[in-house]
């Protein structure tokens, strides 16, 4: 029988990716991530000026709703996802808080192309690809958010370092195999925790964005804290989701669950101290662009 999914099977990180496991983990990994760097939009000077918003991998809709809720005179809200469980989700959460009327959910995959006309929105916002985009796609997809900003619009880009960096020698082992395996899947540059991160700035420079700016987070997370316990949500459920695709691009241990079970247990110490790092790379559509 033929996998109705094909794209779960091959590079994708995430192998049940159209389960409610996956969308849980999202919901928590939404969470996290955008208590931990301050808000929505923390970078933007005037975020009430980016009146029409896509966001691209959009999940269960988590980070656009938020938006909507933050900023309520955004007029058109636009979230696209390959998958559809997440999308029916999205679209009861947005009539569930009444801004259904602004907000809109579309199934589409986004790997490399856009189904939108040219020039419609203030901004594009893509949080997180390192599981499902490849180093080789980049490139298109940037030209294709150039290609549907509008002048002045901005392209912005989160991505999240895989975390290495912990008290929890545990953690730091799984970290360092998921660096291997997405690195050698296609997923970074180069193997190392910042495989991806160091070429956002030069990937948006060469898709012809201009004013391309940055703003990096180290995030420390503690046992016992609200943002330590976000985060021990965050990678519990990560390193369980994700162990397929460890298996196929990476030689595993054979004690892996043991590892796992021991970074459980470790994250309760109380001494226990993990640094998230990620990065927001952003650029602007200039009027005299054209493609």
């Amino acid at each position: 029988m033929s996998d109705p999914h094909p794209e779960s099977s091959g590079t994708y990180a995430m192998y049940n990716r159209f389960s409610q496991e996956d969308l849980e983990r999202l919901l928590i990994h939404d969470q996290f991530f955008t208590t931990a760097m301050g808000g929505v939009l923390p970078e933007q000077s005037d975020p009430t000026r980016l009146q029409r918003i896509l966001d691209i991998g959009c999940g269960p809709g988590s980070w656009l709703l938020d938006v909507a809720r933050t900023y309520p005179t955004t007029s058109r809200l636009v979230g696209v996802d390959i998958d559809e469980n997440k999308i029916i989700y999205a679209r009861a959460q947005a009539e569930a808080l009444q801004v259904d009327d602004r907000v809109a959910f579309q199934q589409m995959d986004a790997r490399l192309s856009l189904s939108f006309p040219d020039e419609q929105f203030d901004l594009i916002n893509e949080r997180f690809a390192t599981g499902w985009r490849c180093t080789s796609d980049w490139p298109p997809f940037l030209r294709e958010c150039l290609r549907v900003a509008r002048p002045g619009g901005v392209v912005r880009i989160t991505e999240f370092c895989i975390c290495t960096d912990s008290t929890n020698s545990a953690l730091t082992q799984l970290g360092e195999l998921a660096v291997q395996a997405f690195s050698n899947a296609g997923h970074l540059f180069t193997p190392e925790s910042e495989g991806l991160t160091k070429q956002l700035e030069r990937l948006l420079r060469e898709a012809g964005l201009q004013d391309v700016q940055r703003s990096a987070y180290a995030l420390e997370c503690r046992a016992a804290t609200p943002l330590g316990q976000l985060f021990t949500q965050d990678w519990m459920q990560l390193f369980r989701i994700v162990e397929p695709f460890l298996r196929k691009w990476t030689a595993v241990p054979a004690n892996y669950h043991d590892i796992y079970q021991q970074m459980l247990h470790d994250m309760q110490r109380p001494d226990f101290v993990a640094i998230s790092r990620l990065l927001t790379v952003w650029g602007t559509r200039l009027p005299m662009h054209r493609q």
